[in-house]
């Protein structure tokens, strides 16, 4: 079964950060997200990812301590969803490195979206 329906993250501007998703995702192997009225989303397997004007009227914010991942297959996959996440509106966190965890390294990177959120991509080595 899988462990999430969806996650949603708020957008000030959808069409902005729909093209920074739309970049990221291609990467991954993920369809070009949907506009809906107040939203975008994006299908995968195991699950959506949406972003959308808050409901409240209010800003839209991130979250403190709050990270999303995303599971790549390879090592030029980090490096690739870096640079689109970096060429559309993303600022970088951590550029693509290897993390010794002790027991296994991880490639990584980390980056935030238009909005402030905290995305990483990972590549566990073999």
């Amino acid at each position: 079964m899988p462990l999430f329906r969806h996650v949603m993250v708020g957008a000030i501007d959808l069409v902005e950060s729909k093209k920074f998703y739309d970049a990221i995702f291609n990467v991954l192997g993920v369809s070009p997200g949907t506009n809906e009225i107040d939203k975008c989303r994006w299908v995968g397997e195991g699950g959506q990812f949406l972003i959308k004007l808050p409901i409240d009227g209010e800003a839209a914010t991130y979250a403190n301590g709050g990270t999303i991942g995303f599971d790549c297959s390879s090592i030029s996959m980090v490096d690739e969803w870096y640079s689109a996440g970096m060429s559309n509106g993303g600022t970088s966190i951590t550029a693509p490195e290897i993390s010794d965890r002790g027991m296994y390294e991880l490639y990584l990177a980390y980056i935030r979206d238009p909005v402030g959120n905290k995305l990483n991509a990972t590549f566990k080595l073999p």
